[in-house]
């Protein structure tokens, strides 16, 4: 019996997830319910129940990530309306600060705001010559800042969209029946944009519970779980891991509870825009005018900050760790002498992750959104998974699962590569999946009908139809490949440590010329593969999310 191409092409898939999703998920789990003997256990789970450090952590957890939500919320819609209905000079290059904002990995967002208002910060050191005392930036109030102005551009995107397509017919009835333009806002245009701000607010939110490189720099003690997590696997590496993958359990069950929640919100947020009768943006003057250049102005630059400041103190004198007067470029001599091979680790981390995804979630796409039946329908469901899990909680996993034969993969560049392809597969095959639904099956079907198998008819045919899809959707991955540091830094052993890593380090030890130099070269590779995705997809920045 012959076995038709997307018949491999499923059992492929399945096969991939039993070995790189089931079996660590399965290893995490199976660990949380063992005691230091291997004996079944609820113990784990009610010791983290009874201990007072791990309910603060639960609660941290949430703080963090309801405040990062009301942060965004609040920053994203007020920049989205502005935006969106008002004439705003400048507004591509306040687009592309935003983009700059969401694609530059927290961890140097926390890094610049320590180098400006950490206990020897300048900002904060000149304020106190002028003898005005600001706290460090350190502990929860940093935190909320810093995701803040990480993760507003969620709320924007979404929201500013959403703006521009709502009728302007609708509004302008409103005011004919003496609506003022507050009530006008509230009781039109809110409703029409809700599920756009709510998609949006939850990104920010499921984002900011599973960050680790901010709370792990800028906490100073305030530990949420991933922090947690971490510590715990630190400490017990090499014995009974229970612990650490009881906290990495608890924190999938949270963050899938909110990405539901944002998927449910999704589903929601569709537009259809009136081409003929789309809103105006007004022109206003005098101080209302400088008060919304104001603030989406402000929003935009303290957003993409840590991009700037990492840039300038990449490029200043420094010995050793010690800033001096003037510029110069030292952190990049250190970097081609010392640390290239930090640099050529996350170029090829990257560029093998990304052929993984680009070949392997493209075929699940093209067999998810053609073949529809029960199977692809759970396969979609079931890619879903790693969407969920925290990049701690993936290295933690992989740890558990490949760390004795047969599959003896920690501390190899494999299971480095092999962490960050499960995590980011499916944005790949959403998108692979969304590109194939606007071309017309019936051309592949002409193909084989001319005598083309199905494997060759879907290379020649499909695939250039998709092409440009395919690679915009290979540089947005490139982008979240190289700038991983959570999943590394479990994972890496010192022959492997990537460019994130190695300026998590160099953070932690004072080293702050290093950690710019570094983090001015990720910005680059970053907002060099957004330029071209942006090139190859019309320009659409909601594409990033």
């Amino acid at each position: 019996m012959r076995v038709s191409f997307w018949t491999l092409v499923s059992i492929f898939a399945w096969l991939m997830l039993i070995a790189l999703l089931v079996v660590p998920l399965g290893s995490v789990l199976l660990s949380s319910l063992q005691d230091q003997a291997g004996n079944f256990t609820l113990g784990n789970y009610t010791r983290f129940a009874e201990t007072p450090r791990f309910r603060a952590a639960f609660v941290n957890t949430l703080i963090v990530g309801f405040g990062g939500l009301v942060g965004s919320l609040l920053l994203g819609s007020a920049m989205a309306f502005c935006m969106a209905r008002i004439e705003i000079r400048g507004s591509r290059i306040v687009s592309l600060l935003a983009i700059l904002a969401l694609v530059s990995p927290p961890f140097i967002g926390a890094y610049s705001w320590i180098v400006l208002f950490g206990s020897g910060g300048l900002v904060r050191q000149t304020l106190m010559s002028w003898g005005i005392f600001i706290p460090p930036i350190f502990g929860l109030w940093g935190i909320l800042i810093v995701f803040s102005f990480k993760f507003y551009p969620y709320v924007y995107l979404l929201a500013s969209g959403a703006l521009s397509n709502i009728n302007r017919s609708l509004e302008e009835a409103a005011e004919s029946l003496g609506l003022t333009p507050f009530q006008r806002v509230m009781k039109i245009s809110f409703p029409l944009v809700l599920p756009a701000i709510s998609a949006g607010g939850l990104l920010a939110l499921i984002h900011s519970i599973a960050d680790f490189g901010t709370p792990r720099l800028i906490g100073r003690g305030f530990n949420v779980l991933a922090t947690e997590a971490y510590t715990l696997y630190s400490a017990e590496v090499g014995s009974n891991l229970s612990m650490a993958t009881t906290i990495s359990i608890v924190l999938i069950m949270l963050s899938m509870l909110f990405v539901f929640g944002q998927r449910y919100m999704s589903r929601r947020n569709v537009y259809h825009g009136n081409l003929i009768n789309k809103p105006v943006k007004k022109k206003l003057t005098g101080f209302r005018n400088v008060a919304a250049h104001g603030v989406v102005y402000t929003i935009a630059l303290i957003g993409a900050m840590p991009a700037f400041i990492a840039a300038i103190y990449s490029v200043r004198r420094t010995s050793g760790p010690v800033f001096h007067p003037g510029f110069g470029l030292e952190s990049y001599r250190r970097i081609l002498y010392n640390l290239a091979d930090v640099v050529q680790n996350s170029l090829m981390f990257s560029f093998a992750t990304v052929a993984l995804i680009v070949t392997i979630g493209t075929l699940i796409g093209c067999l998810v959104a053609r073949k529809m039946s029960v199977n692809t329908s759970l396969l979609d469901a079931t890619l879903m998974v790693p969407y969920v899990m925290p990049g701690i909680v993936v290295g933690i996993a992989f740890v558990a699962a490949f760390n004795a034969p047969p599959l003896a993969l920690t501390g190899t560049a494999a299971v480095i590569i092999l962490s960050i392809f499960i995590r980011r597969l499916p944005y790949s095959v959403r998108s692979s999946a969304s590109a194939l639904r606007q071309v017309s099956p019936s051309m592949e079907e002409a193909a084989i009908s001319l005598g083309y198998s199905p494997a060759r008819a879907f290379m020649k045919v499909t695939v250039p139809l998709i092409l440009p899809g395919i690679v915009a959707g290979g540089m947005l991955s490139f982008v979240t490949a190289i700038n991983e540091l959570s999943s590394s830094l479990v994972l890496y052993v010192g022959s492997t440590a990537t460019m994130p890593v190695r300026i998590y380090i160099a953070i932690n030890d004072g080293d702050y010329g290093t950690a710019a130099a570094l983090s001015t070269v990720l910005l680059v590779l970053s907002s060099t593969a957004i330029y071209i995705a942006f090139r190859l997809m019309g320009r659409d920045e909601r594409a990033l999310l």
